[in-house]
């Protein structure tokens, strides 16, 4: 639930853009990333993730940028623009050897499986599938960006199917794969599990 809540500000966003505007998307999507931000922070005590961030990053610029720039973006752009934001956020956390999904699949299991190999790899696997969702959704981006006959419905269906096909591959895999066993450097020492 944590990983699909760090998306309110991409929702957020969308909703707002579709409705109103870009710009007050990308203002609204800032408000929302940098109240789930402070809530982690201040109210619930836990340690920033890396999505939430970029996230609170990203919208904040764009939205300066949109305010302030005075230039105006088509849809269409201001959607490139985020879009490919979220999927520089994830490659750059994979680059960095922390997965976004780590921090959130560590409050979700106990802490002697953090070290699992198995942990680690599920949580590259998730994060790369999230990767590929958000690589289909600028590639709709550039699509409709470069091809502006095509209809709109276009973007919005490869945009849902992607998504939808990430969380459901997030909830999916990890059940497929098992739970993770600790390393022998994490297992207790036991008469039957003795340390080696």
């Amino acid at each position: 639930m944590g990983t699909l809540l760090a998306f309110a500000p991409f929702i957020a966003f969308a909703l707002v853009d579709r409705l109103v505007g870009a710009t007050e998307g990308l203002i609204v999507g800032a408000i929302v990333s940098a109240a789930l931000l402070l809530r982690d922070w201040a109210v619930l005590g836990r340690s920033p993730k890396i999505l939430e961030i970029g996230t609170t990053i990203l919208f904040g610029a764009l939205a300066l940028y949109a305010v302030f720039g005075g230039s105006s973006w088509s849809i269409v752009g201001v959607r490139l623009c985020v879009d490919l934001g979220l999927l520089l956020i994830v490659l750059i956390s994979m680059a960095l050897r922390r997965p976004f999904t780590l921090q959130y699949a560590r409050e979700q299991v106990s802490a002697e499986l953090w070290s699992s190999p198995q942990f680690m790899r599920t949580n590259y696997v998730i994060t790369a599938a999230w990767a590929l969702a958000f690589f289909v959704l600028v590639a709709a981006d550039i699509v409709l960006l470069y091809v502006p006959a095509l209809p709109p419905r276009i973007g919005i269906i490869s945009t849902i199917v992607a998504l939808i096909a990430a969380v459901k591959f997030t909830a999916w895999y990890p059940e497929r794969r098992g739970p993770a066993e600790p390393t022998s450097e994490s297992r207790p020492a036991t008469p039957e599990t003795p340390e080696r």
